[in-house]
């Protein structure tokens, strides 16, 4: 893909700024916009790999929607909003550290010498 980078606030914003990050897919000709906030001075490829995690977070919502209800609220109020946002993401929290645990590969055994 082709990139390019630029940024647009005044010399006046501040040590962060403001940007837009454009990518063009080479087979296609498709253009992609991402806007962008970060700290003067950082660099294309930098931000190039940010913008690529926002897949996975991206599929940890929607893992976090189907599996554990983060969109199936009915509350009145931030508070109760909050709670629930609170607890599925607790859940999620779990959910995920059990499965990097089962994933994990467990150091092969030694057999013990017996005397």
């Amino acid at each position: 893909a082709d990139l390019d980078a630029e940024e647009f606030d005044s010399p006046i914003a501040g040590p962060w700024t403001r940007g837009l990050l454009i990518r063009r897919n080479i087979s296609d000709g498709d253009l992609a916009y991402f806007t962008t906030w970060s700290p003067k001075g950082t660099t294309t490829q930098e931000l190039v790999n940010v913008e690529g995690t926002r897949w996975r977070i991206e599929e940890c919502f929607e893992t976090a929607k189907n599996e554990f209800g983060l969109d199936h609220n009915e509350t009145r109020s931030w508070h109760g909003w909050h709670r629930h946002v609170s607890l599925v993401m607790l859940a999620y929290a779990v959910m995920a550290s059990v499965r990097y645990q089962a994933n994990s590969l467990k150091p092969k055994k030694t057999q013990r010498r017996t005397r």
